[in-house]
């Protein structure tokens, strides 16, 4: 058993341990949310005190026993992705069961991430070329789950020698809370630049926008309002992108929700 998948089984050992006394379809989400507060608390002042509300109000629905569980499953994850790259929160979620079938909510294996992202990464003079001539590579992803693509991505720049803290930046958008929830805590643990929205990609709506510490620790908001117009860049295909219309410039105050256009990059 690898190091990672120890981690894991640790995870399900302590979610299992209290599954007899709270249901754990809320108990896992609330524990994502908790992490993905405590992450963002560190780092994103601008929202700190509305999700230390939040964070406060789902502690005290639960017992002592519980509330000592989630920093011991955040160890867990931490450590878990501290032996490499994967969809962890992924294995964890389908392994428990709680997947939603009746939504039609299953998360894409790794290994076919793998594949899909080497494809769309191409060769790595190809994406070295795109980073000389932009300065980064840009992802869009509008269904993210718990992130898997993203990361696989990242994991095939990181095969090509390419440092993808510092040339990747990624927009994920999920339209279900935990799912982003899921993704930011693996983004900020493998230092992924970021931004994580709960939304819809197709109508546009925005709910919550997640950013990660690589994100505002990177200065990224200067960078992406920085970045030449689509009519000054070189090319268009970045890791395989389509023709479409270009995202406006992000700024540094809060994301609007055109910062989920031309999406449809990695699916």
């Amino acid at each position: 058993m690898s190091p990672q998948d120890r981690h894991i089984r640790n995870v399900l050992k302590l979610f299992n341990a209290h599954g007899h006394r709270h249901d754990r379809y809320t108990l896992f989400s609330d524990c994502m949310e908790l992490i993905a507060i405590s992450i963002s608390n560190s780092v994103d002042s601008r929202s700190r005190l509305e999700r230390e509300a939040r964070y406060l109000e789902i502690v005290g629905r639960y017992d002592r026993p519980a509330v000592e569980m989630f920093p011991q499953v955040f160890g867990e994850i931490t450590m878990a992705l501290e032996a490499g790259p994967g969809d962890v929160l992924g294995s964890i979620f389908t392994a428990l069961e709680i997947h939603n079938k009746n939504r039609g909510q299953f998360f894409t294996p790794y290994p076919v991430c793998q594949m899909m992202a080497g494809v769309m990464l191409g060769s790595a003079e190809d994406a070295r070329a795109l980073i000389e001539a932009k300065g980064f590579v840009s992802a869009m992803e509008p269904a993210c789950g718990a992130g898997a693509m993203v990361i696989a991505l990242a994991e095939a720049m990181l095969a090509a020698e390419i440092n993808y803290q510092r040339y990747l930046h990624v927009t994920a958008i999920d339209i279900d809370s935990r799912a982003v929830h899921m993704a930011y805590i693996q983004f900020a643990l493998l230092h992924i630049p970021g931004h994580v929205i709960v939304g819809n990609s197709l109508s546009l709506e925005t709910r919550e926008h997640w950013f990660t510490p690589a994100h505002i620790l990177g200065g990224w908001n200067g960078k992406l309002a920085s970045r030449p117009r689509a009519s000054e860049r070189p090319r268009r295909a970045e890791l395989g992108m389509p023709p479409g219309r270009s995202s406006p410039r992000t700024t540094a105050a809060e994301p609007t929700v055109s910062t989920i256009g031309a999406q449809l990059t990695l699916f």
